[in-house]
């Protein structure tokens, strides 16, 4: 059997199922390119129907570029080739496997596959960061993708230079079932026109259950697998409320996510007649009811957020419903921040290449219970691109750990800092054992919002990186990833300080560059990636208890242990107990999370103690200036957190005249504005020290108004001032204590505090 007689018989057999298979044309590119255009002609694929994912030019078909696959995330295609052989990375693989409609075909064009792992490539170059060169890049994913890609039904296999089928990759399957299409469900709200557009049972009852949206105070949790229909019905939903003449404002990591939504959309109010000109903006759909669906970015989506009006009074940014599509890809604190909606609807992929479901679920989910929402849970099982079993969809899950998950809840259960055992794993470890693997994998999953194929690549084959983890009876119940950095010889640390980027040396580049400091990049450091606990055994100490073992473990070998992440209270907080202090707040927010990102340092050495110290004073100098400007944003609790932790004392020196003043306006009639820059130093001394007893609310006053120096009737409304009076006030007696505190060796203070006390 040829190439031709191959691809003929698979797409048969994919379109007789409603199925997909794989082709792979392993061998000379230019012999995999001919026959691929071979199977493309031989399946009776139409040139418009198929795309080529390759760094080549010069084809009759669509072509992206292996680093523009994400293009096709949203999007089907009957036939998807993806070259291999030049530029090739599993994101790339994970985001065109989605894309293959029912019926179709993926054919991969690949090096031979006996000596596809040792074969060297773009993505290995992007691994082997410095210190490290490409002979320290393992060849473990590839390997394991080629197992697979041998082992797998739906698979067939085609060595090009020989012409040899090696394996045919057919199974015989059963014919497609016929599908009726879904009824409307009794008492529906939505017109019947709107579920015409519904193409399974699962999709009409979510659009259903999303009905509830048009009233204030409640959420609905749409849930699937990729190609489900969810983003579909998230579209559906939204047409039917603009045109009943909502606000619908829908935001997801990037508009491609989100661009199904607006396709049906637009789909169900041009087929309820009410759709009006919004110009040439594909972000934005207007309606002859005053109703409308735009897309915002997550951070402007959060600022746009309040009370709506609830009488299609639009003229303003406060919308009636959010509809936030991958929200398995968002951190939890901008989902939170999303709960200020009046009605809020959330759409998250289980399994796939958008994010982790499971990680929205324990992450999120106990906030939405807890939140006011009246909350609704829809899941759709039933695929709608192709057929339930489909053998590309399970092999994907399979390849690139799409459905990579933690032991299940019972297995560890009754985990104690006691009863585990540390162990380190180096990448061998992994691809021996499967089960391990998936462990590991699956709860670094659920530590970040945002996990990708790449990801699996760089925990088997990055030479910068290793896994630490705590077992319970042999299960993984904690694992932390460790980043490899700084150790840097002198001219990549010159380099670096000249503006050069060093890839995977995160905080060394923070220190260098942006902080100048050229010898930050000499001591060597594990940066703490990812951290997560199995959701079962939270809050047993059982992250601390492994950060202990990871502290001890390199206590002689390493100069500093440190970790960066998008800064919140309760996370500082957490690295602040386990011994790491603050370097470094950035100044700007992350686009995805809103957050300001925290640099934080746990020194292990002379030199790293060195390092810690003064990047802390560094940081603890320069913090009133930032935080009057570039920071003057930021969360009150976060910056609260952030000094706190830098992990000693400020000198407040002030002058006799400095003093007068601040004890006029702590003990008597004097003001703030006389001298602000005494209060900023005796602020700061306080935040960073924390030895006098404040309240919660009178810190986030020194905060708002001292240091980011807001104004009096902000501060005042934002922390419940009944009026600005008492607002300044109330910063006088919060200055009190750190005038007895910091100026109790001060004559000039003492003569002050007397005559005060004196006419009282």
């Amino acid at each position: 059997m040829d190439v031709a007689a191959l691809a003929d018989r698979l797409r048969a057999e994919a379109e007789r199922a409603n199925e997909r298979r794989l082709l792979v044309l392993a061998g000379d590119r230019d012999a995999g390119t001919d026959a691929a255009y071979t199977a493309l002609d031989a399946a009776g694929i139409p040139d418009e129907d198929v795309t080529f994912v390759t760094s080549r030019e010069g084809f009759r078909f669509e072509r992206y570029a292996p680093n523009r696959a994400s293009n096709l995330l949203g999007r089907t295609r009957k036939a998807v080739v993806l070259d291999a052989h030049e530029k090739f990375s599993p994101n790339a693989l994970g985001q065109v496997v989605g894309a293959v409609d029912g019926g179709g075909l993926l054919v991969l064009l690949a090096p031979p596959l006996s000596v596809w792992p040792e074969r060297r490539g773009w993505f290995d170059d992007h691994l082997a960061v410095p210190p490290f060169d490409l002979d320290d890049v393992g060849t473990r994913f590839r390997a394991r993708l080629v197992g697979t890609l041998r082992e797998h039904p739906g698979i067939a296999v085609v060595d090009v230079d020989s012409g040899t089928v090696e394996r045919d990759g057919l199974t015989d399957p059963w014919p497609a079932r016929p599908h009726d299409p879904p009824e409307t469900p009794e008492n529906a709200a939505f017109p019947e026109a709107v579920y015409e557009s519904c193409l399974t049972d699962d999709q009409a009852d979510a659009v259903a259950a999303l009905e509830a949206l048009a009233d204030p105070g409640h959420a609905v949790v749409v849930e699937a697998d990729r190609g489900r229909g969810k983003s579909s019905a998230a579209g559906i939903a939204a047409g039917a409320l603009a045109a009943e003449g909502r606000d619908v404002l829908v935001t997801a990591p990037a508009f491609r996510n989100a661009r199904e939504v607006f396709v049906r959309a637009a789909a169900v109010v041009e087929s309820m007649g009410c759709r009006a000109d919004a110009g040439d903006d594909d972000r934005r759909i207007e309606t002859v009811t005053g109703g409308r669906v735009r897309f915002v970015p997550p951070v402007d989506a959060v600022d746009r957020l309040g009370e709506a009006d609830g009488d299609g009074d639009h003229g303003g940014d406060n919308p009636d419903v959010v509809l936030v599509d991958e929200a398995a890809a968002f951190p939890v604190r901008l989902l939170s921040n999303v709960l200020d909606a009046p009605a809020v609807g959330f759409f998250t992929t289980v399994r796939g290449y958008e994010g982790a479901g499971r990680g929205f679920s324990v992450r999120f989910r106990d906030r939405l219970d807890d939140s006011e929402f009246e909350v609704s849970d829809v899941t759709l099982a039933e695929p709608i691109r192709y057929a339930g079993g489909d053998p590309l969809e399970l092999w994907a899950f399979r390849a690139l750990l799409l459905d990579a998950r933690p032991p299940v809840d019972q297995l560890v259960a009754d985990a104690t800092t006691e009863s585990v055992e540390y162990r380190a794993f180096d990448p061998d470890d992994l691809l021996a054992d499967e089960h391990l693997l998936r462990e590991v994998f699956g709860l670094l999953v659920l530590a970040h919002y945002r996990t990708e194929p790449n990801d699996l690549a760089r925990l088997l084959d990055a030479p910068n990186l290793s896994v630490r983890a705590l077992l319970h009876d042999g299960r993984v119940v904690s694992v932390a990833l460790l980043a490899r950095e700084g150790g840097l010889p002198e001219s990549t640390r010159r380099e670096m300080y000249e503006g050069q980027r060093v890839a995977g040396n995160m905080i060394p580049d923070v220190l260098t560059s942006q902080l100048r400091d050229e010898e930050a990049a000499s001591p060597v450091g594990y940066r703490v990636l990812r951290i997560a606990t199995h959701h079962a055994v939270r809050s047993r100490g059982l992250g601390s208890r492994l950060l202990a073992d990871v502290r001890d473990e390199f206590d002689e070998s390493a100069d500093w242990l440190g970790v960066g992440y998008g800064a919140t209270p309760e996370l500082l907080s957490f690295w602040r107990e386990n011994g790491y202090r603050t370097v470094h707040l950035s100044t700007t927010r992350n686009d995805t999370s809103g957050e300001y990102s925290a640099v934080m340092l746990h020194p292990l050495s002379a030199s790293g103690r060195a390092l810690a110290e003064r990047h802390s004073r560094w940081f603890r100098d320069r913090a009133v200036g930032v935080l009057s400007d570039p920071l003057r944003d930021a969360d009150a609790d976060v910056v609260r957190a952030t000094l706190g932790a830098t992990g000693s004392g400020v000198d407040p020196t002030l002058s006799d005249h400095e003093w007068r003043v601040v004890v006029g306006a702590s003990y008597g009639p004097g003001l703030y504005v006389a001298a602000p820059g005494a209060f900023r130093r005796l602020a700061l001394a306080h935040l960073v020290e924390g030895i006098v007893d404040l309240s919660p609310r009178a810190e986030r006053l020194l905060v708002r108004k001292v240091l980011q120096s807001h104004p009096w009737d902000v501060v005042a409304d934002e922390l419940d001032y009944v009026s600005t009076g008492q607002c300044m006030r109330a910063l006088g007696a919060a200055f009190r204590p750190l005038v007895d505190r910091y100026g109790a060796d001060e004559p000039v203070v003492a003569e002050e505090r007397t005559r005060f006390s004196d006419g009282s």
